[in-house]
């Protein structure tokens, strides 16, 4: 097994539209949650939404016939790729046969779909674009990107719900460490803050109801009623070690573990015995060689639903036990911040691991006032802490029952 390491990291989120910004609005507890902007909500059971905020494709080198042609999911996958590409220094620096694409998306360009589906009833099928079927499909986050930077290598997407862009990275990780790459690009993106989107969502009784947005994505709380809807990117440059070094790039911290099992039970409700999780999220720990002496810091999938809290609560335990689970593990959603961003989910919340081992500081889960007795490990509450980890962990449970665990270390030279 070869080892691999992150060289580059890109968000477009809620909070911020760069890494660094990003990093800050997580230990700020910058809430980016708000009244709902993007359509009228007179009819819609939701008020509240984690918007993007003054998101600018030019910026990321689209042109005006790109954003045209590109649904708005992509656009945000391609700006965090292009910002994980360049803060990665990878261009020219590779070969493109040895260059992958992992991204993933949970549904991909509904935008596209809502707007051309309402051209086709109201206008007739020759007013369709088209560039519709190429703004629709959920692989051209990975095949848009691939063209852009060169890559010749693996290119996929994924499409797992919620854990689709941890189980991107995860793969990725997979198949540099068992030499079929250098280096992948990986994460996902999502963009379904729509009447359509949300109705579905609101319908089956997933979406909370909340007006007040310091209510509204809560994890772990006793109050907790529901996730909100988030959108936006995250994409990571995994490289194989050597390869790294070789090129002198920054080497931000490794990964180390992959869990990837199924719950095999519900299309939308976690197995209430937690035992799927929990295998995943030992494999990750097994994997990462954690020193069960030192504090482990989780970022959760914390969702703010209630039953996803709890059980996942109960995996951790099921993992470490209930000594251990209180006593060396840190566990905090950076949800109650960038709602959740569906496919894009897993990856952003990678980044926020990555950079809590970075920097030392593991970012709060703000909202929290009300404990519950069912969810009683140590959420970091509303305030960041400063906190010496040389592990960390980043769960993703998706609809379907899919479940995935990351775990990233400080890199060493050992």
């Amino acid at each position: 097994m070869k080892r691999v390491v992150i060289t580059g990291m890109g968000v477009i989120s809620p909070i911020a539209n760069d890494v660094e910004q990003f990093y800050q609005s997580l230990i700020s507890g910058t809430l980016g949650i708000s009244q709902l902007t993007k359509f009228n909500i007179d009819d819609s059971k939701v008020s509240l939404a984690a918007e993007v905020k003054d998101f600018d494709p030019s910026l990321y080198g689209m042109e005006k016939s790109d954003i045209r042609r590109i649904d708005i999911y992509c656009q945000y996958a391609l700006a965090a790729v292009w910002q994980a590409v360049a803060q990665s220094n990878i261009t020219g620096n590779i070969d493109p046969n040895r260059f992958g694409v992992y991204m993933a998306s949970g549904i991909g360009g509904i935008e596209t779909f809502i707007q051309e589906h309402n051209k086709l009833i109201e206008k007739g099928s020759r007013r369709v674009s088209p560039f519709f079927v190429t703004k629709l499909i959920i692989n051209m986050a990975s095949g848009e990107s691939a063209i852009r930077h060169n890559a010749k290598g693996p290119c996929l997407p994924v499409v797992t719900a919620c854990a689709s862009s941890s189980h991107a990275i995860g793969e990725a990780y997979r198949a540099i460490a068992h030499g079929y790459a250098d280096a992948i690009i990986a994460g996902g993106a999502e963009a379904a803050i729509n009447p359509l989107s949300m109705a579905g969502f609101a319908n089956s009784m997933a979406l909370s109801r909340e007006t007040d947005p310091e209510s509204g994505s809560i994890p772990f709380d006793l109050r907790r009623s529901g996730f909100v809807m988030g959108e936006g990117a995250g994409a990571v440059i995994l490289e194989e070690l050597e390869h790294a070094k070789n090129r002198g790039a920054n080497i931000y911290c490794e990964v180390t573990g992959y869990g990837n099992t199924c719950d095999a039970y519900h299309v939308t409700a976690p197995d209430p015995s937690g035992e799927q999780s929990a295998r995943a999220i030992e494999d990750a720990v097994i994997q990462s060689g954690w020193d069960k002496k030192s504090t482990l810091y989780i970022n959760a999938h914390g969702t703010s639903t209630p039953l996803n809290d709890k059980t996942e609560t109960m995996a951790v335990k099921r993992v470490f036990g209930e000594k251990t689970a209180k006593e060396k593990i840190v566990m905090s959603s950076t949800k109650s911040m960038t709602g959740h961003m569906l496919g894009a989910a897993g990856a952003v919340e990678a980044i926020a691991s990555a950079l809590a081992l970075i920097n030392g500081v593991v970012p709060p889960t703000i909202g929290y006032t009300t404990p519950d007795p069912e969810c009683d490990l140590d959420y970091v509450p509303n305030t960041a802490r400063k906190l010496d980890i040389s592990t960390a962990l980043s769960i993703s449970l998706g609809f379907g029952g899919h479940n995935a665990c990351l775990a990233f270390s400080k890199y060493t030279e050992d």
